[in-house]
């Protein structure tokens, strides 16, 4: 049974940086295509960025081009989501997800969820 663990989160001022960490347990991670989602609250939770389980495709939310990176090591069981020149209206709990929705956004078509990490950018 494979397990995610995220990481990283925290508070930081606009403009910041952060960098997230799921880890996961399990011998399947590398078979998994994995993902970031973010829920604000009162807001649906919505797709930020997506990588293929070789790490040859990586997609992303309009809201996060240019500034959000994900990137997986298949040696180490984990994913990874840089997030550079921070906004406020990326204050949200992060959530790590494994399965075919980690790449094409459908929640309803993801395996696994981690438990969430928050993060807060002040203005």
């Amino acid at each position: 049974q494979v397990q995610l663990v995220e990481s990283g989160g925290g508070l930081v001022q606009a403009g910041g940086s952060l960098r997230l960490s799921c880890a996961t347990s399990g011998r399947t991670f590398r078979s998994y295509d994995m993902g970031w989602f973010r829920q604000a609250p009162g807001k649906e939770r919505e797709f930020v960025q997506g990588i293929s389980w070789d790490g040859g495709r990586t997609y992303y939310a309009d809201s996060v081009k240019g500034r959000f990176t994900i990137s997986r090591d298949n040696a180490k069981n984990t994913v990874y989501l840089q997030m550079n020149s921070l906004k406020p209206e990326d204050t949200a709990v992060y959530y790590c997800a494994a399965g075919r929705g980690a790449i094409s956004g459908a929640r309803d078509r993801i395996d696994l969820w981690g438990q969430g990490t928050q993060v807060t950018v002040s203005s």
